[in-house]
């Protein structure tokens, strides 16, 4: 009798470590969720199409997989409405049980959504937005930002300001977090005059009384920090005025995803980013290669940010599983991929730390697009760092 239960014991033993052992290794085999939750409607869709298709991008050339891992990528559209965001976030973290989440492209969605996902656990890896609050006093030790600070193509172009010999700008941004940060960027590095200041609607699309504004004052350049459809209507606005004042801005606002409806006007157009489809390095030449065989048109900033994102991931899932949060945290700071803008590493606060280029727009073979005129900053990072806890 004794033996008999003790029989049983052991077969009921073995069952459980075979069905633990089983579980354990389906777990391994589950593919990796990741979350991407982007503007794919509406006004500034072509920032979010540029990420969504970057990123699968990545993961569609290894056969969906990332670091060798198989990853479910899941995608849905925030129509640029911080709620709408939160519901996905909300479903994504409660139901789909994601490990990781991506591809925010405006910054008051990004300060609706992240604090909470990475209180919950859950590894946030942004390919655009960076508000100066995530940067610093509300610095995440499971928030990562692959693209940049808010404030630094703003930062670089006040910089290329200085360099031009302006002396009195006048500067137009949208009324949002990541506005705000554009102007106070500008401004940091800036050493010459205000001319004027204003801060416009969020997807605005009537731009006469600012070029009024613009033409009434003693002005002797403008920066613009006006992405997507915005900038498409403001830059073809301010063309038409012939005000004949050199038009700037970050990157973003000459971005390959709105050059080709800018046209002519955007051409000899200066801007300031941390990548450009010329730049020279095997990892850039080949996603650029890469991205225009599979859609068709060159690649934006966003595109390559979200490229990035994907092989930032990647090189962290070859080393550890989200599951294991401190190995695979760990991962992600060491950054050990080929970015297309060549070096590549974080800072304390998780923000990269990257070189900035004044861009000009060109036209090539009757493409609108940019290219590097010279380098901004060496191994730039961002002015929050020391605010963020880490």
């Amino acid at each position: 009798m004794h033996f008999t239960k003790r029989l049983i014991g052991l077969m009921t033993g073995s069952v459980l470590l075979a069905g633990m052992a089983a579980s354990a290794a389906q777990a391994q085999d589950d593919p990796v969720k990741i979350g991407m939750i982007t503007t794919l409607s509406g006004g500034g869709s072509s920032l979010g199409i540029d990420i969504r298709d970057g990123f699968m991008l990545a993961v569609n050339a290894n056969d969906g997989k990332l670091g060798g891992k198989d990853v479910d990528v899941l995608i849905e559209d925030d129509s640029r409405r911080p709620d709408k965001a939160n519901q996905i976030a909300d479903k994504f973290i409660q139901r789909d049980e994601v490990d990781i989440l991506t591809g925010i492209v405006w910054s008051n969605l990004a300060l609706a959504v992240v604090p909470k996902a990475v209180r919950d656990g859950v590894f946030y890896v942004s390919p655009n937005a960076g508000p100066s609050e995530l940067a610093g006093r509300m610095c995440h030790e499971n928030y990562f930002n692959v693209a940049y600070q808010n404030d630094n193509q703003h930062e670089a172009m006040g910089e290329g300001f200085n360099a031009e010999g302006f002396e009195s700008a006048f500067l137009l941004a949208p009324n949002y977090p990541a506005g705000r940060d554009a102007i106070a960027g500008f401004k940091r590095f800036y050493e010459g005059e205000i001319a004027g200041e204003i801060f416009t609607q969020l997807g605005q699309q009537d731009y006469a009384a600012e070029i009024a504004a613009i033409r009434a004052s003693d002005a002797d350049s403008v920066f613009i920090f006006l992405p997507g459809g915005m900038g498409i209507a403001f830059v073809k606005q301010y063309d038409q005025a012939q005000l004949g004042l050199p038009l700037r801005g970050p990157g973003f606002s000459f971005s390959q995803d709105v050059l080709p409806a800018m046209g002519e006007a955007a051409l000899g157009a200066r801007n300031a980013a941390q990548w450009s489809p010329d730049l020279d390095n095997p990892a850039n030449q080949e996603f650029v290669a890469a991205f225009e065989q599979a859609y068709g048109r060159l690649p934006s900033v966003y595109a390559s940010q979200a490229y990035d994102a994907a092989h930032l991931i990647g090189s962290a899932l070859e080393q550890a599983s989200p599951d294991d949060a401190d190995a695979f945290r760990a991962a992600l700071e060491e950054a050990d991929f080929d970015s297309v803008r060549g070096d590549f590493e974080f800072g304390s606060n998780h923000h990269p730390i990257q070189d900035f280029y004044l861009r000009e727009v060109v036209e090539v073979d009757g493409v609108y697009t940019n290219r590097i005129d010279r380098k901004v900053f060496d191994d730039h990072q961002d002015a929050y760092v020391d605010e963020c806890s880490m």
